[in-house]
């Protein structure tokens, strides 16, 4: 908890865009952005709109060379400077939830599992294996190593809005056969995690982004 806390403190150096006003990161906080579709690809559309979310990619923060970074799986698992994360996002808009106190001693376990995936390519099938990984899976995953449970409930495709996007299901799969029982964490159902409570924005009413 201690050292939560001097990481918080140290926000104000490590980010131009600190202040009072603004989002103070903490160790372990697990962070969602809606993405641009600069591309005219449907997969962004396919995630926010299956799931009736803004929520179509996170990551989970944590403290490295002396800066704020998030551990996301985008493209290949990587690291980058928080900062950059929030850049990329639709309006620069972030949404934070923190891990409540019973739960954050189990964070750098999870970190640490979670850099095992470093490389990985990213998994538009949505598929849970060890051979490519997407982002809320990324995070289930870790949590589930460092405390044997999954962080969040999964949901089959046949729970979600999925019709609207049989097509870019299709094309993605490669056969117009639909995997209406795979199991999937979307980044909603992740933000829904009992152990998560949202912290940054403070004053938007919650239930319209869960």
């Amino acid at each position: 908890m201690v050292k939560n806390i001097f990481l918080s403190l140290c926000v104000s150096a490590s980010l131009a865009w600190g202040n009072p006003e603004t989002y103070l990161p903490q160790q372990g906080d697990v962070v969602f952005q809606s993405l641009p579709n600069p591309w005219g690809l449907d997969l962004v559309d396919t995630i926010e709109g299956a799931t009736g979310s803004p929520y179509s990619h996170c990551g989970m923060v944590l403290w490295q060379d002396k800066e704020w970074h998030v551990i996301e799986a985008i493209g290949p698992v990587t690291i980058i400077p928080l900062s950059t994360w929030r850049e990329r996002g639709r309006g620069k808009k972030i949404w934070a939830y923190r891990l409540q106190e019973p739960s954050q001693k189990h964070i750098a376990a999870a970190i640490t599992a979670m850099k095992r995936d470093l490389g990985k390519p990213y998994d538009a099938r949505y598929r849970f294996d060890d051979q490519a990984i997407y982002c809320s899976e990324l995070i289930y995953r870790g949590w589930k190593s460092a405390t044997g449970t999954g962080l969040g409930k999964t949901v089959q495709l046949k729970e979600l809005n999925w019709q609207p996007y049989r097509k870019v299901i299709v094309a993605l799969e490669g056969t117009e056969e639909i995997p209406l029982t795979r199991e999937i964490i979307t980044p909603r159902d992740l933000a829904q995690a009992t152990e998560l409570k949202r912290v940054w924005p403070v004053a938007e009413d919650k239930k319209k982004f869960q």
